[in-house]
C-alpha cells in the first residue's frame, strides 16, 4: 500500500484540493454542551524528515478556524484511478504542526495547576500512536508544570511531593527508586494506594527536573519499526499538594500520564509472541481507559440535567491496573472535585493513516454531550439558580462575623460553579478576609453545600414554601439548630446568655486532646454544675459538685468529630464541667436529619 501511495502523490494532492466539506457534517448542536470538566484535545505533530525524504503526502488536514480536521484515506478501486474517502473528527481543541508546547500548556494545560493547588485533583493524558509525538508533548509540558509551580504565582504555601511510577501490564515500578516493583492496592477505606513508591519532597525547579530526567531515563522502551525508543509501558507522574494551613483538607493531586503508544498493523509485522502480549495488554488498557473517561462523563452529565432517577452510569475502573491507580478520578461516587484533559497525538503521515483515524475516532468518542444549562428563575433557596450578583449577595449575608468578602470568594464565579470548587480553595479564599477563621469558613461551606443538597431533595417543596407562612417556617428551622432564637441575641455576649443547648468552644487539658478539632474542643451546655445533682459524675468519673475552682461552671457534653468529614456527634453521657472563663466562643451547629449528625453552620 505504501507503494501505491508514493505512485499516486499527485492524483491524492489534486483530489485533496478539490475536496469541500459538507456544511452539515458539524457534530455539534445548538441544544447541547460539553462536559466543562471533561475537555478533549488532539495535536498534530509536523511531518518527520524521513516522512518527507520518502514522498509522503499530509493525510490530516485541520479547517480553518475550527476544531474538526478532515482525513482522507487513498484508496485502491479494483478499476479505475486511485480515489479517496475523507473522514472528519471535531474534538473540543485541535492544535496543528505550528503550535508550540508553549502554546498548548498556556491554552490547555496551565488551568489545571491552580486547580491541584487548590485542593482538587487534576489529569493530563497524552495518547496516540508510536512515534506521534506523546512523550515529548508531556516531557514538555512536565517541564512547563514545574516552572510554573516554582515561580512564586501561586497562591499560599504548600508542600510538594512527587512520585513517577510505570505500568507494564499489570505490574507497576517506582522511576523514582530504581524501578522497584510496588503493589497497586486499595486500603480500608476504598481509597487506592500505591503501595512501596516514594514520595520526594521538592522545593525548587531544578531538583524537580532532575527527578523527571532520572524516571524517563529508567523508563522501559523498545525499539519498533515506527520508533527506535518506542514507551512500551504508561508512565505516572503525580504531584501531590499538602496545605499547611489546612491539615484536615484532602491533598490536591496532579497527574501527567504519558500513555503508552499504539501501532498501526503495519507496525507489528515483525512482533515475537511476548511483543504480541505486550501490545494486547496496552490495547486493553487503553479501551478500559476510554469507558472510564466516557462513563465518568456521562455520571457528570446525568448529575448535570437531575437524572437523580436514572440508573448510574457504568465505570469499570478496576478491570485496569491503570484506572484503578487513578480510582478517585473516575469514580462517580467519590466527593473530589477533578479536571480532566485528554491530548490525542495525532501523526498527520498518509501512510498512517490508519492508526490516526483510531486516535481521532478514540479521542472523539470521548466527547459526551451534555444538555445546555437552561436559564432557570431564581430561587433563593436554589444555589443553582444564582447568578454572580446573586451569589454575592446570598454570601454577604450568610457568612456569618465577619462577613466573608464575596468579591475574594466568588469573583466571577455563579452558584453551580462555586459549588464545584475544591473545599480546599473555598476555604482559602474565605481566609484572605481579615478576621474569618478556619471554622467559620468551614462551616459556611457546609451550609451552602447543604442548601444546594436540600434544594436538590425538596425541589418539589420549594416551589411551594412562598406561599407558606414563613414566620412558623423559620421557628421550626430554629429547632434544628443551637443558634440563640431570640432576634436580639447576636447583641449580647454569649457568656451572658448561657443556656441548655448552646454549643461553645474551649481549649481542652491534656486528658481531652483526642476529642479536639485544630486543637479546639467542643461542648453542649446542659446545665449549671449545681443543678447536676449530688450523684453527677463527669467522663473521667470525679463527682461535678466535688469540683472546686473559681468561676461559674456547666456540665456539658462532648462534641466530636463523627465518621463524615465535618460533622459531628454530641457524646451526651461523656461529661465534663467548663468554666465560663474557659469558654472561648459560641459555635453554632445545625442537625442533618439525612445524615443524623450535627454540623457547624454561620
Amino acid at each position: 500500500m505504501e507503494q501505491y501511495i508514493l505512485d499516486n502523490v499527485d492524483r491524492y494532492q489534486k483530489l485533496v484540493a478539490e475536496f469541500k466539506p459538507s456544511t452539515s457534517s458539524s457534530k455539534g448542536s445548538d441544544t447541547t454542551e460539553t462536559s466543562p470538566d471533561i475537555v478533549v484535545s488532539a495535536r498534530v505533530r509536523p511531518m518527520l524528515e524521513d516522512e518527507l525524504a520518502q514522498g509522503f503526502p499530509v493525510g490530516v488536514h485541520i479547517r480553518d478556524d475550527t476544531n474538526t480536521a478532515d482525513l482522507h484515506e487513498l484508496q485502491q478501486p479494483v478499476r479505475g484511478p486511485a480515489r479517496i474517502r475523507s473522514f472528519d473528527y471535531s474534538v473540543d481543541r485541535l492544535y496543528g504542526p505550528d503550535a508550540s508546547t508553549r502554546e498548548l500548556y498556556d491554552d490547555l494545560v496551565q488551568p489545571l495547576v491552580p486547580w491541584a493547588w487548590g485542593g482538587g485533583i487534576g489529569t493530563l493524558f497524552a495518547y496516540g500512536q508510536t512515534a506521534s509525538g506523546k512523550t515529548m508533548t508531556v516531557s514538555g509540558l512536565e517541564r512547563h508544570v514545574a516552572e510554573h509551580m516554582m515561580d512564586g504565582s501561586l497562591d499560599g504555601d504548600r508542600k510538594i511531593s512527587m512520585s513517577i511510577i510505570e505500568l507494564a501490564g499489570q505490574t507497576a515500578y517506582d522511576l523514582l527508586n530504581d524501578r522497584k516493583q510496588i503493589s497497586i492496592l486499595e486500603d480500608s477505606f476504598g481509597v487506592t494506594q500505591m503501595a512501596g513508591a516514594l514520595e520526594h519532597h521538592v522545593t525548587d525547579k531544578k531538583t524537580l527536573l532532575e527527578y523527571i530526567d532520572a524516571a524517563a531515563a529508567l523508563r522501559s522502551t523498545t525499539p519498533t519499526l515506527r520508533n527506535n525508543s518506542s514507551s512500551r509501558s504508561h508512565a505516572i507522574c503525580r504531584f501531590r499538594f499538602e496545605n499547611p494551613q489546612l491539615p484536615s483538607a484532602k491533598d490536591g493531586l496532579l497527574y501527567l500520564i504519558d500513555l503508552a503508544g499504539s501501532e498501526a498493523a503495519r507496525d507489528k509485522v515483525a512482533h515475537d509472541t511476548s511483543r504480541m502480549k505486550e501490545a494486547r495488554e496496552i490495547n486493553s488498557s487503553l479501551s478500559v481507559l476510554k469507558d472510564c473517561i466516557r462513563g465518568r462523563a456521562v455520571a457528570d452529565a446525568d448529575s448535570f440535567s437531575g437524572k437523580t432517577n436514572k440508573k448510574p452510569a457504568y465505570v469499570p475502573f478496576r478491570q485496569s491496573t491503570l484506572t484503578k491507580t487513578l480510582k478517585h478520578v473516575f469514580d462517580p461516587a467519590s466527593t473530589r472535585s477533578c479536571k480532566t484533559i485528554v491530548v490525542a497525538c495525532v501523526n498527520p503521515c498518509l501512510a498512517d493513516l490508519g492508526a490516526s483515524k483510531n486516535t481521532m475516532r478514540y479521542a472523539e468518542m470521548l466527547r459526551v454531550p451534555m444538555p445546555k444549562a437552561k436559564v432557570m428563575e431564581y430561587n433563593p433557596g436554589i444555589p443553582a439558580t444564582w447568578n454572580n450578583e446573586q451569589l454575592r449577595d446570598w454570601i454577604q449575608r450568610n457568612s456569618g462575623e465577619p462577613s466573608v468578602n464575596p468579591a475574594v470568594l466568588a469573583p466571577s464565579e455563579n452558584g453551580p460553579q462555586l459549588l464545584r470548587l475544591p473545599t480546599a480553595e473555598f476555604i482559602t479564599r474565605c481566609l484572605k478576609t481579615e478576621g474569618a477563621t478556619v471554622e467559620q469558613a468551614q462551616a459556611f461551606h457546609t451550609k451552602l453545600w447543604k442548601l444546594h443538597i436540600d434544594s436538590q431533595r425538596n425541589a418539589a417543596k420549594l416551589t411551594v414554601a412562598k406561599t407558606t407562612d414563613t414566620a412558623e417556617a423559620s421557628r421550626q428551622e430554629l429547632l434544628d439548630s443551637s443558634a440563640d432564637p431570640e432576634p436580639d441575641a447576636s447583641k449580647i455576649p454569649f457568656q451572658e446568655r448561657i443556656r441548655p443547648g448552646m454549643v461553645v468552644s474551649w481549649t481542652p487539658p491534656a486528658e481531652y486532646a483526642s476529642f479536639a478539632v485544630n486543637k479546639k474542643c467542643y461542648a453542649m451546655v446542659m446545665c449549671p454544675v449545681q443543678a447536676a445533682g449530688e450523684r453527677a459524675r463527669d467522663a473521667h468519673g470525679e463527682l461535678v459538685n466535688a469540683v472546686e475552682g473559681k468561676g461559674e461552671g456547666y456540665l456539658c457534653a462532648l462534641v466530636m468529630p463523627a465518621l463524615l468529614p465535618g460533622s459531628f456527634v454530641v457524646g451526651l453521657w461523656r461529661q465534663v464541667v467548663v468554666r465560663v472563663e474557659e469558654m472561648q466562643a459560641e459555635v453554632l451547629m445545625e442537625w442533618d436529619e439525612a445524615t443524623r449528625y450535627y454540623y457547624m453552620t454561620v
